[in-house]
């Protein structure tokens, strides 16, 4: 089946090409850090977008939606590019960036739930939904790396996220059920 929702189509080749940046960044900012365990988590996060970019696929293929080379070279170099930052721009940047990122992140697979939806399609609101939590989750852990760090307020100032601003509007204390998610990330 075809899909007649150019936006859907673009975001989900984007969101495919974009799980491979955010991974190959992960594997730089892990081999960057010297704490076992932020390395840790780092590298779950890192399997974490590996695993969204095989469903995402999964979606497209159902879809008939071709990968865009465009995208996958676009972000093929913007991974790697932050991947060899994380060597070199200090411990905070990486984990304040990383937040900010997965902040908007979230949003993606909330807006593919909805524009699915606007089609009739329900059927993958399961897999979205918990993608889209997923992301959250890694934006509260990497906000929880730097919440003290005297930086934050700056950074905050400059670049819109942090404690007191978020790209998005969940609660990971507060969620909706899947079916009541309508009015997450609506603009």
């Amino acid at each position: 089946m075809k899909l007649n929702h150019p936006e859907l189509v673009d975001l989900m080749q984007r969101a495919y090409s974009a799980e491979k940046a955010a991974a190959f960044a992960y594997i730089g900012h892990a081999g960057s850090v010297k704490n076992k365990e932020a390395k840790k988590a780092i590298k779950q996060i890192e399997i974490d977008e590996w695993n969204h970019r095989k469903e995402v696929l999964e979606l497209m293929k159902q879809y008939d939606v071709p990968v865009s080379k465009w995208y996958e070279v676009k972000f093929y170099i913007i991974g790697k590019t932050i991947a060899f930052s994380c060597y070199v721009i200090g411990w905070f940047m990486p984990f304040y960036f990383a937040g900010r990122l997965e902040s908007g992140n979230v949003c993606e697979y909330f807006r593919m739930k909805q524009f699915f939806n606007s089609l009739g399609i329900t059927e993958h609101d399961r897999v979205l939904y918990d993608m889209g939590i997923k992301e959250k989750e890694h934006e509260v852990y990497f906000l929880e790396q730097i919440k003290t760090n005297k930086l934050l307020p700056f950074f905050e100032k400059y670049f819109s996220w942090g404690t007191k601003e978020s790209f998005n509007n969940i609660d990971l204390d507060k969620k909706y059920p899947v079916e009541d998610s309508g009015d997450y990330c609506k603009k």
